[in-house]
């Protein structure tokens, strides 16, 4: 279930600072690194699940059209 108020938007824009030191920006690489691990060793199965729908559908969309079909 999704509630948003008049005060909050419904999404997020993530902009990055270009003014950032390189140290900054690894730290927040770094967290960004973990967060990953830490989402793949709670959802990684479930996640493989997921590419092979993804992929497996996009392939299939490949193949189903034939040369001969325009592009239109």
């Amino acid at each position: 279930m999704t509630t948003t108020t008049a005060s909050l938007p419904l999404t997020i824009s993530l902009q990055i600072p270009t003014y950032w030191t390189p140290e900054q920006a690894f730290a927040v690489f770094d967290l960004v690194n973990d967060l990953r691990d830490a989402i793949w060793q709670c959802y990684g199965a479930q996640l493989l699940d997921e590419y092979r729908d993804h992929f497996q559908s996009a392939a299939i969309d490949r193949v189903d059209k034939t040369p001969a079909d325009p592009p239109f």
